[in-house]
């Protein structure tokens, strides 16, 4: 179960930080990546980041967010400045396996959501 913090209502131009605490270790060898959801919108990535610690970022993001993530601590973050909003969503953490007690578990593993909400 990932866990995620940090959300919250926020004017235009102000900044929060999400985290997303993964169980278990190993985060190093796994990708991770944030998603979003507006209110009658699809989800969609926002940004992600390979083991390899390469991050991408979709266009409307770019140059606000940071996505990075803390491997000794099995936890990730999404840096966000300058909000819109626009950025008004449910965030969402995704993790593409982890391990735990010695069971490693594939395929994507998601966050429960967490609410930001931009407005002046």
């Amino acid at each position: 179960q990932l866990v995620e913090s940090g959300g919250g209502s926020v004017q235009p131009g102000e900044s929060l930080t999400l985290s997303c605490v993964i169980p278990g270790t190993l985060l190093r060898v796994f990708a991770v990546a944030w998603y979003r959801q507006a209110p009658g919108k699809q989800r969609e990535l926002v940004a992600d980041n390979s083991p390899g610690n390469i991050a991408h970022y979709i266009d409307s993001v770019k140059g606000r967010f940071t996505i990075s993530r803390d491997n000794p601590r099995n936890t990730m973050y999404l840096q966000m400045n300058s909000l819109k909003p626009d950025d008004t969503a449910v965030y969402y953490c995704n993790v593409d396996g982890y391990y735990t007690d010695g069971v490693y578990y594939p395929g994507e593993s998601w966050g429960q959501g967490i609410q930001v909400t931009v407005s002046s």
